[in-house]
């Protein structure tokens, strides 16, 4: 369901403002510093309770301002209220969806399924491996309903092996027990991650060749362990190294996402053009895929769009988002950037940020 309405107020420098954005492509354009990133950072909040940003949500209050309040609607009979408020002297940010105070913030993100193409982005192919999984379990976590519980069960084991692991002296009946839980569940979290990337894999594939045909590019879910080895064999058989290091070295704790180009990785041979159509090409597959199996669009915030690409691929990129029903939120600098990008019957509703106030156009 797409957003028939945002009111934000408080957010960092943007002015108090409510819109009514168009079910399918919103662009949004202004100067830089303006606001632009700051008005996506709240759709952000909005449905991930968190900012891409800073880790501190404090830090997005107006510097005037008391507290700050996100609201948007999801269209729908009956429309679905989305809110979200943090008060600066207050420790937790207060979530209401449907009008109910919502427990979990998970609900948020079962509610508004958003994907993120940015700078930060590129943390898919030149970052570490966390980025890689987190952007994997996203996937999982919507496509597969017993993925939280099996992923929550994994930490909570990983954590008493750890700190068993850390004891001058370790108790070997305790720690046995822990390695037959983390492995139990270990090996069901790699078996819904498995499952959900045969399924992405296709979807993927489809995508960036419409985007970018890169024929050589490859992309492999690795696990995290020896697959010839039951991982229950590999923590006792590594438990000294494992006590010398003070942590636990395998586990789906280290699976990744290995994507290469022949046979050398992806961030070594593409260009910063080719790389971000190839990170937005794994992000539109997850929200393509995601309404395959559930039904359910996924919103797009595209910081940025223009950089990096030339004047064809931004209109190829364009005019892929046009064939996906499902809403877009795009900023620019300059908006005749994406002028001419877009076919004459697509439904596109342009706004401006000049300083910190929305105006439509």
């Amino acid at each position: 369901m797409p957003l028939d309405r945002l009111s934000f107020h408080g957010l960092r420098n943007l002015h108090p403002f409510e819109m009514t954005p168009g079910p399918h492509i919103n662009v949004i354009s202004g100067a830089n510093g303006s606001g632009k990133t700051s008005l996506l950072e709240g759709l952000h909040v909005l449905g991930m309770a968190r900012s891409f940003r800073t880790q501190k949500l404090k830090a997005l209050i107006t510097h005037d301002a008391e507290e700050m309040t996100l609201f948007g609607r999801l269209d729908g009979d009956p429309p679905r209220p989305l809110g979200v408020r943090r008060r600066r002297d207050a420790q937790e940010l207060e979530i209401r969806i449907g009008g109910e105070r919502a427990a979990r913030v998970t609900q948020l993100a079962e509610a508004l399924p958003l994907q993120l193409i940015n700078p930060d982005a590129f943390r898919l192919l030149e970052g570490s491996p966390a980025a890689r999984r987190e952007f994997l379990d996203w996937g999982v976590f919507h496509a597969e309903p017993v993925f939280l519980d099996a992923w929550k069960r994994v930490r909570r084991a990983l954590k008493h092996r750890n700190a068993l692991l850390r004891h001058d002296r370790i108790d070997r009946a305790s720690i046995g027990v822990w390695e037959q839980e983390l492995a139990h569940w270990s090996e069901r979290l790699d078996a819904l991650r498995e499952g959900y990337m045969t399924r992405f894999l296709p979807v993927f594939e489809e995508t960036l060749a419409a985007l970018l045909p890169l024929p050589d590019l490859s992309l492999r879910y690795s696990r995290g362990w020896d697959r010839q080895r039951a991982l229950l064999e590999v923590f006792e058989s590594g438990r000294d190294t494992d006590r010398q290091m003070g942590f636990t070295q395998q586990g789906p704790q280290r699976a990744d996402l290995r994507i290469r180009v022949g046979r050398h990785a992806a961030v070594e041979v593409l260009s910063r053009g080719q790389q971000k159509l190839v990170v937005s090409a794994m992000k539109l597959a997850q929200g393509r895929l995601l309404e395959q199996l559930s039904g359910q669009t996924c919103l797009y915030l595209i910081d940025d769009l223009p950089a990096e690409l030339d004047g064809e691929h931004r209109r190829i990129f364009c005019r892929w988002l046009e064939t996906l029903d499902c809403q877009v939120f795009i900023t620019s600098v300059e908006r005749s950037a994406l002028a001419d990008v877009w076919q004459p019957d697509t439904d596109v509703v342009a706004s401006c940020i000049a300083g910190g106030r929305l105006h439509s156009e």
